[in-house]
């Protein structure tokens, strides 16, 4: 019988693909365990890794989980796993996005299919529809403008987040994340230009051309909050394309706070 293996990273998705499996096996890059038993490998080591994989009748890989590029030890390279470096090198001249494929390919010439989390538990990426609240006409402009500067900025692997007030771009999620953002997007929220106009919507999605079966967008009842901290009108995703964890609590938190949840159609 095929077994799946979970390269679990930080955060509350990998928790929840794990329970949603028959006994996986859960791996954790190392230096970047999550808060649950894993197996730690390195990348230095990433063919022998892939080799145990097989052997133990691994047939299918999921990604859950937020990992940065960890830094590499060029001494901890095997002989075959160091004949990939050039192919990875090559690739991160494209960006991060580009490294990950990269990456993934290899997975793929061992036979190990990469599965979504979509493919897993379908119900934590919403589709079309505003699941509370009501975003205004100011606010839905703002959401379209926000999905535009992503768009934009796909070319650059920048981030998949933007928060926009009364039209105006007040912040864009870089490699510090989400929490980042919204804090500096609440410190300088009196530029924007009607104190008493819009408050603004917060907006995510993938990357344009982004593999979509690994490091999709990531929502939460923490992501809600921090945009109520902020100030915001409400948060509003690209439907289809954003993982929302704790749906309920999501649902509650924006409820108390006033805000709308919208997955936004294109």
């Amino acid at each position: 019988m095929t077994r799946t293996a979970v390269i679990a990273g930080q955060g509350a998705l990998a928790p929840a693909v794990i329970a949603a499996l028959d006994d996986p096996l859960v791996y954790a890059l190392d230096g970047f365990a999550p808060h649950l038993p894993a197996i730690p490998f390195r990348l230095e080591r990433l063919i022998p890794f892939l080799d145990d994989l097989v052997e133990k009748g691994v047939g299918r890989v999921v990604f859950a989980g937020a990992i940065r590029r960890p830094r590499l030890d060029p001494e901890a390279f095997d002989p075959r796993t160091a004949q990939l470096v050039p192919r990875i090198l090559t690739a991160m001249q494209s960006g991060d996005d580009a490294a990950l494929r990269e990456v993934l390919k290899v997975f793929q010439e061992h036979d190990l299919t990469i599965a979504s989390v979509e493919e897993i538990i379908p119900d934590l990426i919403p589709a079309e529809g505003v699941l509370t609240g009501q975003p205004e006409d100011a606010d839905r402009r703002d959401a379209a403008k926000g999905a535009s500067i992503l768009q934009g900025l796909g070319a650059f692997d920048v981030g998949q987040g933007v928060v926009v007030a009364q039209g105006l771009c007040l912040a864009i999620e870089t490699l510090p994340g989400t929490r980042a953002m919204l804090e500096f997007a609440a410190a300088h929220g009196a530029l924007k230009p009607n104190p008493n106009g819009a408050r603004g919507v917060f907006y995510k999605a993938p990357k344009p051309g982004q593999d979509r079966r690994v490091d999709l967008p990531t929502l939460g009842p923490d992501s809600v909050t921090q945009a109520a901290e902020a100030g915001l009108a409400g948060i509003a995703w690209q439907a289809g394309g954003v993982i929302l964890l704790e749906r309920d609590e999501s649902i509650r938190r924006a409820e108390t706070a006033g805000m709308f949840l919208w997955a936004r159609g294109e």
